[in-house]
């Protein structure tokens, strides 16, 4: 494992009824509020009312913000940043799911910037300071809560980045799993797949001395895998939704891959897609994936091999590693399939014509990435064309 240093100074506050502690922890930072969210679930489930009744409880001044995108837009980060500097906000407030939260991300380090955002979001330039915010999660999926990371599309241009900033950590995230109760069906799978995805992501790198990094993504993926079928057969189960809610903190939040970066070029290739066809995150993840997976096997077969055998239990007796490796790839498949996942870019009525295009997207920044193999656009072709 290679040195490092952790830091992640987001308070977590997590529990049934914790939308109180808004009543201490906002008036750190001033009075002036911009409450960011998206289509308006939150409206409909009441958290809406909860949140600017117990705000008015500490005599904020609530200005709002509405509308952010399943794939949150810079246009709409724009229109948060202005009015932060129009009305001279104090502190920012993300009521959401993770595209709220990146989003939110975005308006706190535009805020400060005297350029366009979207130079920061292509690390044209780095952030030099934001707006303190904090989160109210309605969703298990991104772990964007507890974490300094962001994803913004420039829908003008199709190009969908991820970026972030030792400035971008959330000051508090409430998580209250009561709040993502009214998640529906399709919403919850794809935040399963996210959040596996994100420990996939950690699980392929070439790091040496990870025995207990390795095991505790492994446990992350069982314990997602134990609950998810369970939490699909009664939406409304506390216990449920609070375990998947947990998990997707702990996917993203740094504990897991201390010491070491995992490969992330599946991402890259999903945020292609989605910057083209604005498809659900967790959908494309789940196509793309295992055809990634395929594709890089020989990288490294033990590694895959280990996945199969800890986390999917497959037998290895009298199969060579690389079967086993395959069969591991295979039950992934299975079990996002079993779930409600989707499993081809037909799904979303993508076809080949827009293969190029997507692969071409993915190395606009560079002309190589991910970590665990090196992948050019012949690359991500391959994978694409394999993922139709």
């Amino acid at each position: 494992m290679q040195n490092f240093t952790y830091y992640n100074p987001t308070k977590l506050i997590f529990g049934k009824g914790q939308l109180e502690k808004l009543k201490d922890e906002v008036p750190q930072y001033g009075k002036k509020v911009l409450m960011v969210y998206g289509g308006g679930s939150i409206k409909r489930n009441g958290l809406y009312d909860e949140v600017k009744n117990t705000l008015a409880e500490i005599n904020a001044e609530v200005f709002e913000l509405s509308g952010v995108e399943p794939n949150p837009r810079v246009s709409t980060a724009r229109k948060g940043i202005d009015i932060c500097k129009a009305e001279k906000i104090d502190f920012l407030l993300a009521v959401g799911g993770g595209s709220t939260i990146d989003c939110t991300k975005a308006i706190a380090a535009g805020a400060k910037y005297d350029g366009d955002v979207w130079d920061i979001v292509t690390k044209k330039v780095a952030a030099s300071d934001a707006l303190p915010f904090g989160t109210v999660l309605t969703l298990a999926a991104t772990g964007s809560e507890m974490n300094a990371g962001s994803v913004i599309t420039n829908w003008e241009t199709n190009e969908k980045y991820g970026w972030g900033s030792p400035f971008t950590f959330p000051k508090f995230s409430i998580l209250d799993p009561v709040n993502t109760f009214s998640v529906p069906r399709d919403q919850t799978i794809y935040g399963v797949v996210d959040m596996m995805s994100h420990a996939l992501e950690h699980y392929f790198h070439h790091e040496t001395n990870t025995l207990l990094q390795d095991r505790m993504v492994e446990s992350l993926l069982i314990t997602v895998m134990e609950t998810a079928p369970k939490l699909l057969e009664n939406l409304e189960s506390y216990e449920h939704r609070a375990t998947i809610l947990y998990n997707g903190t702990m996917a993203l939040n740094g504990v897991v891959n201390m010491g070491y970066r995992g490969d992330w070029a599946t991402h890259n290739l999903e945020h292609a897609v989605s910057a083209v066809h604005d498809i659900p995150h967790g959908g494309g993840l789940a196509i793309i994936f295992p055809n990634w997976m395929m594709h890089t096997l020989d990288e490294n077969v033990g590694r895959f091999k280990q996945l199969a055998v800890r986390v999917f239990e497959v037998d290895p007796e009298g199969k060579s590693d690389r079967d086993v490796a395959v069969e591991g790839i295979e039950k992934l498949r299975e079990f996002w399939n079993s779930i409600g996942a989707p499993s081809r870019l037909s799904d979303y009525d993508i076809d080949e014509d827009s293969v190029e295009l997507m692969a071409e997207k993915t190395v606009v920044a560079n002309s190589e990435f991910g970590n665990f193999k090196k992948l050019n656009k012949h690359d991500s072709l391959e994978i694409l064309k394999a993922s139709l």
